[in-house]
């Protein structure tokens, strides 16, 4: 295992939970291109959903609050909103697993998501704010990528900190996506459900975790 990346891993989860819980109004601010981000991966899973099931994506907004919503036609709605939560914690511990593991790929992962960004901006355009947001965190991405030398460390924390901010705004952010899937798939309660989709989105964060720092292959 690379001698220096638990504490570089320590001091990442460390600035994150200064800046989430006693940062304040400047914790706040730093960290808005995690909530937008968060945001974005969400509505990504949105739309990943419907895309798998056979369904269209006619729409993506991301909200300068952090908020968002996805349009789509046909697919199974029951993946559709699952997707948003589960497919955006699933995208972080991607991002997080590149990030640890592959230096020499972080860079083009960056070049991906900010690519993913400006396309979704153009494709499923909702509003000039929504495209806007979205470009002009694909050209934030697209610069530390090609014009500086953190590309790996930016790939770490964004990943890191979107995993940690999903489990943490467990019971917060996908309120109105569980609120439907009881609807939908019914059996649970939305408050059951609101726990199953913690349980697997915390179980695949302590996978990537065990299996990440059980290996000793970095490259």
């Amino acid at each position: 295992m690379n001698k220096n990346l638990l504490p570089r891993l320590l001091a990442m989860v460390l600035v994150y939970v200064i800046l989430k819980f006693f940062g304040g109004s400047f914790g706040v601010l730093v960290l808005y291109p995690v909530t937008m981000l968060v945001a974005f991966l969400h509505e990504l899973g949105h739309a990943t959903g419907a895309i798998l099931t056979g369904g269209s994506v006619e729409g993506l907004q991301i909200n300068p609050d952090g908020s968002g919503y996805t349009v789509t036609r046909g697919g199974s709605a029951g993946i559709i909103l699952i997707g948003g939560y589960l497919g955006s914690a699933l995208l972080g511990n991607l991002m997080f697993r590149i990030g640890v593991k592959h230096r020499t790929r972080a860079q083009a992962t960056l070049l991906v998501l900010a690519f993913l960004m400006a396309l979704a901006g153009i494709l499923w355009f909702e509003s000039f704010i929504s495209t806007g947001l979205l470009f002009l965190f694909a050209a934030a991405l697209f610069f530390i990528a090609k014009k500086t030398t953190w590309d790996q460390d930016a790939l770490m924390f964004l990943g890191l900190a979107t995993v940690l901010y999903i489990i943490q705004d467990f019971d917060v952010g996908p309120k109105s996506d569980l609120a439907m899937y009881e609807q939908v798939v019914g059996i649970f309660s939305y408050k059951v459900w609101m726990y199953v989709w913690l349980a697997l989105a915390f179980s695949l964060f302590i996978w990537n975790l065990k299996e990440l720092f059980g290996r000793r292959t970095f490259n």
